[in-house]
């Protein structure tokens, strides 16, 4: 049975996350990814894969090389989903600020 995991899961991971900071200006090799970690090879590579299998990132095949780089359209998906909360969380500030605009022009 496969296991089929979303992008939620995939950003859970705070090693993950970093590494998709790290990609996300320049494609980079799972050796250079590597070395900005304080874990084995294979721990990046299981990180890969598994933001591979959830296609918010890319291997690309460049000689004996593969590079991994980030998927734009996979990480609007992300910001589609917290735009809900941001609308939310304006309103509710907007709301703060009038409440706050009343109160001091009461204090006057």
């Amino acid at each position: 049975m496969e296991i089929r995991r979303d992008i939620f899961q995939a950003i859970a991971d705070p090693t993950r996350r970093a590494i998709i900071t790290l990609i996300a200006l320049q494609a980079m090799t799972p050796n250079a990814i590597a070395e900005h970690f304080d874990i084995t090879r294979q721990a990046v590579s299981k990180h890969l894969r598994i933001l591979a299998e959830c296609e918010l990132v890319k291997p690309e095949q460049k000689g004996r090389e593969i590079y991994y780089q980030l998927e734009i359209e996979k990480m609007k998906e992300i910001d589609k989903w917290l735009e809900q909360f941001r609308k939310i969380w304006e309103t509710r500030f907007d709301q703060l600020d009038n409440l706050l605009v009343t109160f001091k022009n009461q204090q006057k």
